[in-house]
C-alpha cells in the first residue's frame, strides 16, 4: 500500500489528478487487492536499494524553479509596496493554487519560508522590540518565539508541507528552552539567570539540541528507504539539529563567554573544533545524511567568519591549520562517502544496521 500511495502522490504532484480524487481512489484500489511490486525497494545483500545521492524531494525540475522565482519576486514587490498584513493573504492564495491544487514542492518550500519570515517580522512588531535587544530568557523573546510553532503548525495542518512541520517543531524546541530558562530564573530569583550562568545555559541548550536530533531520527527511522514525507521532515530537522548541536557543544568550554569566547582562542581550541567536525561527520555517515554534515560545517564557517570580522580575533597559523584540517576531512569523507559508510556500518550492532538506511 505504501508504494501505491507514493505513486498516486507523485501523480498528484505532476498535476495528473487532483488530491481529492486520490483520497478516494486509494482505498478503492486497496479494497480490490491492487498491489505494486517494486523489487528495488527490497534490500538484498550487495545491492543499493535506493539512490545514495540524497537528492532533496523538493528539487524536481525547472518548471518549479521558474514558478518559485515568480513567487519570490512578487512577494518582495508586494512587501515593499503594500502593508505587511497584505503579504499573508498573498501567501495563502498562492498556497491554495500551487500547493493544495498543483502540489508543487519547491514553491511549497519557498512559501513556508516566506510565512516564517512574515511571522518573525510581525512578532517583532507586536512585541515592540528589535531582534538585537531581546534577551534569551526575557518575556519579549518568549512572546516572539511563541508564534512560530503555532503559525507553522497551522500551515502544515492545512497544506502538509514537511518544512512547515519541521519549522513548527524547531520553534517549539526554542519555546521549551525559553520556558526552562524563565522557570530557573524564577526559582533562583535572578532575572538574568542565562547571562550569569552560561554553563547551565550550555547544558540546557545541548539537551534541547539532542532532543531535536532524536526527533529527527524518529522520523528517519520510520522511512529508512527515504520514500515518504517522514524522510522529508527528517531532512529539515537535521538541517536545524546540526548547527544546534555544534553551537551548544562549542559553548561548553567557554563557560564565561559562550561560543564567541571559545572560537576567539582558536590556537587553544583547534583540537575541539576538529573533534566536533569529525563527530558530525561520523554521525552523518551512520545516519546517511549529508545534509546533517553540510549544515554543521556551514554553521561552523559562519561562526568563524563572524569572529574574524571582529578586530580582536587574530588570524594566526592555528586558524589556517584548523581550516586545512577541516577541509581535508570534508574532501576525504565527501569523495568516499559510500565506502566509508560501509566500513562504519559493519562495526555497528546488527540491530542498529537493519533500522538504518542500507549501505
Amino acid at each position: 500500500m505504501t508504494e501505491l500511495k507514493q505513486i498516486l502522490d507523485d501523480a498528484a504532484r505532476e498535476g495528473i489528478m487532483p488530491t481529492q480524487t486520490i483520497d478516494r481512489l486509494l482505498p478503492f484500489l486497496v479494497a480490490r487487492g491492487v498491489k505494486v511490486d517494486m523489487p528495488s525497494a527490497v534490500a538484498r545483500p550487495g545491492e543499493v536499494p535506493f539512490s545514495d545521492t540524497e537528492t532533496p524531494s523538493f528539487v524536481r525540475g525547472f518548471h518549479d524553479v521558474l514558478i518559485t522565482i515568480g513567487i519570490v519576486v512578487a512577494l518582495a514587490g508586494l512587501w515593499g509596496l503594500a502593508s505587511t498584513y497584505a503579504v499573508l493573504p498573498a501567501i495563502v492564495v498562492l498556497a491554495e493554487i500551487l500547493v493544495r491544487r498543483q502540489r508543487l514542492a519547491l514553491p511549497a518550500v519557498v512559501l513556508s519560508l516566506a510565512l516564517a519570515a512574515w511571522t518573525a517580522v510581525m512578532s517583532a512588531s507586536w512585541v515592540g522590540s528589535g531582534f538585537t535587544s531581546m534577551n534569551l530568557g526575557g518575556s519579549d523573546t518568549l512572546q516572539f518565539t511563541l508564534a512560530f510553532p503555532i503559525v507553522m503548525g497551522l500551515f502544515y495542518l492545512v497544506y502538509r508541507v514537511p518544512l512547515s512541520l519541521a519549522l513548527s517543531i524547531m520553534g517549539a524546541a526554542v519555546v521549551l528552552l525559553q520556558l526552562v530558562l524563565r522557570s530557573l530564573a524564577w526559582l533562583s530569583g535572578d532575572p538574568l539567570f542565562e547571562l550569569n550562568h552560561p554553563g547551565v545555559l550550555s547544558i540546557i541548550a545541548i539537551v534541547c539540541a539532542v532532543g531535536l536530533f532524536a526527533l529527527a531520527m524518529s522520523f528517519d527511522l520510520k522511512d529508512p528507504m527515504r520514500r515518504t514525507v517522514s524522510s522529508d521532515v527528517a531532512f529539515w530537522l537535521h538541517l536545524g539539529a546540526a548547527p544546534a548541536l555544534l553551537y551548544s557543544v562549542l559553548s561548553l568550554p567557554g563557560l564565561t563567554g559562550g561560543t564567541l569566547s571559545v572560537l576567539q582562542t582558536m590556537s587553544a581550541r583547534t583540537p575541539l573544533v576538529v573533534a566536533t567536525v569529525v563527530a558530525l561527520m561520523l554521525i552523518g555517515l551512520i545516519i546517511d545524511r549529508r545534509a546533517f554534515v553540510t549544515s554543521g560545517l556551514l554553521s561552523l564557517g559562519f561562526a568563524l567568519y563572524g569572529i574574524f570580522r571582529r578586530g580582536d580575533a587574530s588570524i594566526d597559523t592555528y586558524v589556517f591549520i584548523t581550516l586545512l584540517t577541516v577541509g581535508v576531512i570534508v574532501l576525504i569523507i565527501g569523495t568516499g562517502w559510500m565506502p566509508l559508510r560501509r566500513f562504519v556500518m559493519r562495526r555497528l550492532p546488527e540491530g542498529m544496521q537493519v533500522r538504518l538506511p542500507p549501505a
